[in-house]
């Protein structure tokens, strides 16, 4: 995990932080340096086959995983604290930015229904964002509604904080789940019909240019006024985005004006344990920060809900309802995203829970949105 194993001792960054390099776009044999400090991933060391001599394994016995474990990774460039807003609409359809993609990689199992990428971008420092912002992409090729004109801009949510996969305040990385269409009769794939965008994001290479806009969005920006607040995150599918971007800041990154001291609890629906999105990330948080991270799956194709239907992630919601509510009482910050067919079931959950409890949920929801705790970014 260090150029020499002697340095194992001063390792900064996070172990966990492996698996997620792993999900950036790195090759786990690349040296890394952060606050320059050289690191490789410590799995990517063969401590049986590289050094066999006792010497060389009492030393590794005697570091102290814990401290390794918990330590976080220092994030430069620190001014990306500065703002006292956030940006936005730098680059508009009209003067878009040209960015340069630095890797794609895919997020997903072989049993899952569908692919969903990880899209890394280098922006160069040049279209800063905050956690929860969009950025828009202008997919390449004319608009067929409206020859001669570009394509109309893509929203997608941004899945990494202000400094990036690499740290360093230059990239900005994308989840993407490819649309494809399949024709009813024949059961054949359209590719006429195909998402034009997603399928040149999860398509792209390394070196190939992309035209960004934004970035855009302020409802669901990461509340950071309290540090010891509580984030209750429901997400389907690639809606987890943001949601990584948030618990990178809270859990993963050494922030000196956010030291996180509060509960994030993220509910995240999907088909199957094959789909599910950032999983080692969010299972290293579990594991290093059991007092400060929940983490609820609903996996619909695998767990049944308390009727013996399909498990999804209103299920979940109203399992730990009185809970939830309780929490919101208390002031906690809830956040939906994903695909907006996810809402209609967990209003009508949300409102079942309320009214079983004797409250209106139409006057709890109005005071939730006037307390600001309500975030909802649906597409």
């Amino acid at each position: 995990m260090a150029h020499a194993l002697g340095a194992l001792a001063s390792v900064s960054p996070s172990v966990a932080a492996d698996a997620s390099l792993r999900k950036a776009g790195f090759k786990i044999n690349n040296n890394l340096s952060y606050d320059n400090k050289l690191w490789i991933p410590l799995s990517s060391v063969n401590l049986k086959s590289r050094f066999s001599s006792t010497k060389f394994q009492c030393k590794v016995v005697s570091m102290s995983v814990q401290q390794t474990v918990q330590s976080k990774i220092p994030v430069q460039p620190l001014e990306l604290e500065n703002a006292k807003e956030p940006p936005l609409n730098l680059y508009k359809p009209k003067e878009p930015y040209t960015a340069t993609i630095v890797s794609v990689e895919r997020l997903v199992g072989p049993n899952a229904p569908g692919e969903t990428c990880h899209i890394v971008i280098d922006h160069g420092g040049n279209v800063p964002y905050w956690e929860g912002q969009s950025y828009g992409v202008i997919p390449p090729g004319e608009n067929p509604k409206k020859p001669g004109n570009p394509h109309n801009v893509r929203l997608y949510s941004i899945a990494s904080t202000r400094y990036g996969d690499s740290f360093d305040g230059k990239t900005a990385s994308l989840c993407v789940r490819r649309a494809v269409y399949y024709d009813a009769e024949t059961g054949k794939e359209d590719p006429s019909k195909n998402g034009v965008c997603s399928n040149f994001l999860c398509d792209s290479k390394p070196g190939d240019k992309i035209l960004l806009t934004g970035p855009s969005g302020k409802i669901m920006l990461l509340p950071e006024e309290d540090p010891n607040a509580t984030h209750i995150m429901i997400a389907t599918g690639t809606g987890v985005a943001p949601f990584r971007g948030y618990l990178r800041r809270m859990f993963m990154e050494a922030v000196a004006t956010y030291k996180f001291g509060g509960l994030a609890w993220l509910f995240l629906g999907v088909a199957n344990s094959d789909s599910l999105l950032y999983d080692d990330e969010f299972t290293g948080y579990l594991k290093d920060y059991p007092d400060n991270f929940r983490y609820d799956k609903a996996l619909s194709r695998e767990q049944k809900n308390k009727n013996g239907g399909k498990m999804y992630v209103q299920d979940k919601i109203e399992e730990y309802s009185d809970e939830i509510f309780k929490l919101l009482d208390g002031g906690a910050h809830i956040y939906f995203c994903g695909l907006k067919g996810m809402m209609p079931g967990i209003q009508d959950t949300l409102k079942r829970v309320a009214e079983e409890r004797g409250e209106s949920w139409d006057t709890k929801l109005s005071q939730l949105k006037k307390n600001k705790q309500w975030h909802v970014e649906v597409y």
